[in-house]
């Protein structure tokens, strides 16, 4: 029977990890490993100046006082003792679309399952102010793990996953999207006269594209977008041997 991790960055008492638990079981042994405080926007943070603490929840569950990356590595070498056959993420309270990804605690988990060898996936439903339906979010998941699980990825590549509200038209695979993003930082002050600051959502702008994933969540479809850790801007690598660089004079 295939193993199957799940975790999050919203805390191990999500309602959007419990139906994405409760929709893959039918695949595999599920054991759940998440943090225990929300964790969102931390991006791919390795915790290493503290220790961390695994609490025992329940029966395969699990919480660890660190972030999704710190989660899936003491799954792996403390929990499962192995590479699980899969690790979900999600289901996150918000897409992860586009450029976003670089902050997503949701993404780094499935992020961080790859760079240890594992398929994976990072799972996000539309933000909404009222009560969440996860159902439909956790039905695609689950028929995308099944499909993981039958033919597995290239290696080092992991599916982002983001979900519309309401019951899906079918399935699309994307592009990550870019866009034109202006952060938005408000300045405050204490009762003592002291500035501070809060980073709020700024303005964002999607740039064209038929196949992103924003287009395809925008128009009613779950969008499926590969994603891989290798950073390395490949079409630049000939503007960068030709530019003219200087020795430099260390001393």
């Amino acid at each position: 029977m295939p193993h199957i991790l799940i975790t999050n960055d919203d805390g191990y008492r999500s309602d959007g990890l419990k139906a994405l638990a409760d929709a893959v079981s039918a695949l595999g042994e599920v054991t759940i490993v998440a943090p225990v405080q929300e964790a969102s926007a931390i991006g791919h943070a390795l915790t290493l100046r503290h220790p961390l603490r695994l609490e025992t929840i329940g029966d395969r569950i699990f919480a660890v006082d660190g972030t999704p990356t710190d989660c899936v590595n003491i799954a792996v070498t403390q929990v499962l003792k192995r590479l699980p056959d899969l690790v979900l993420s999600g289901i996150n309270k918000g897409w992860n679309l586009g450029d976003d990804v670089t902050y997503s605690g949701t993404v780094a988990g499935a992020l961080e399952a790859s760079l240890l060898g594992a398929p994976a996936m990072a799972v996000s439903l539309k933000a909404t102010r009222g009560e969440y339906d996860f159902g439909p979010a956790a039905r695609a998941a689950a028929a995308i793990a099944a499909a993981l699980l039958r033919t597995p990825l290239p290696p080092r590549t992991f599916l982002n996953v983001n979900v519309p509200h309401g019951q899906p038209k079918g399935y699309r695979v994307t592009a990550q999207a870019a866009r034109n993003h202006v952060t938005s930082v408000v300045e405050r002050h204490d009762p003592k006269g002291r500035a501070y600051y809060w980073i709020e959502e700024g303005q964002n702008a999607w740039q064209p594209h038929d196949r992103s994933d924003y287009e395809a969540v925008r128009n009613g479809y779950v969008s499926v977008t590969p994603l891989h850790p290798d950073l390395t801007a490949h079409h630049a690598l000939a503007a960068v041997e030709a530019l003219t660089i200087e020795d430099l004079v260390i001393g």
